[in-house]
């Protein structure tokens, strides 16, 4: 059986020999010795916070609302969001939770929008000079449905060029680089541009550019 014996280290560390604690610790107080191993440890004050109850329907909206209000969300993580707090908290009603129907309630009254939050996103990124393959990653993780999420496609294919120069803008690559790269550094370049999501045409066209000869989108 444990015992726990509220001694001052100092104290301790006087009587016992071959004692081992650590007078570095960032909190003051008393010290546990857990006579079954020898081993010294500080007592952390445990917080007296009371377990939630179980989520009831004003519950689950209450939740949905606060985290549609806070974050840009989409229908899909909502759900998630939703799904995660009634697995810590449970749910209390006698029916299943109306998860669906809230979210269509929420989406309804223009609380959650997943055409807005793909534009949103696509202008996001191409401000940032990521490319149409890494928009369409970020709305498949955000679960945006084909319909919702072709006007955001659409404009980032109309973008491409723009947010490709952008990027090597940002990287100082191809000709934005204040000198000429060798092979190695430009097929790093290459890999880089590839990686943010832009298409391998293009971005073999601004890797060719010299540095300060910046190309135009229509080959000229």
């Amino acid at each position: 059986m444990v015992k726990h014996v509220w001694l001052n280290p100092l104290s301790w560390a006087l009587t016992v020999p071959n004692s081992k604690f650590s007078l570095r610790s960032r909190r003051r107080g008393a010290f546990i010795i857990r006579l079954d191993c020898g081993t010294i440890k500080a007592v952390k004050r445990e917080r007296n916070s009371k377990a939630k109850p179980p989520l009831d329907e004003a519950g689950l909206e209450q939740a949905a609302l606060f985290y549609a209000g806070r974050y840009a969300t989409s229908r899909a993580r909502l759900k998630t969001y939703l799904a995660r707090k009634l697995r810590e908290r449970g749910w209390q009603g006698a029916a299943a939770p109306p998860l669906e129907a809230l979210i269509e309630r929420l989406a309804d009254l223009g609380y959650v929008d997943d055409r807005a939050f793909a534009a949103a996103r696509g202008a996001a990124l191409s401000r940032r000079g990521y490319g149409p393959r890494r928009l369409d990653a970020a709305l498949h993780a955000a679960g945006i449905g084909e319909e919702d999420a072709a006007e955001a496609r659409e404009a980032a294919a109309a973008g491409a060029w723009e947010a490709a120069l952008r990027f090597a803008e940002r990287r100082r690559i191809g000709p934005y680089a204040v000198a000429e790269a060798d092979r190695p550094a430009r097929e790093k370049a290459l890999a880089a541009m590839l990686r943010a999501g832009h298409p391998s045409a293009l971005a073999l066209r601004i890797m060719a550019a010299r540095p300060g000869e910046i190309p135009e989108a229509d080959g000229g």
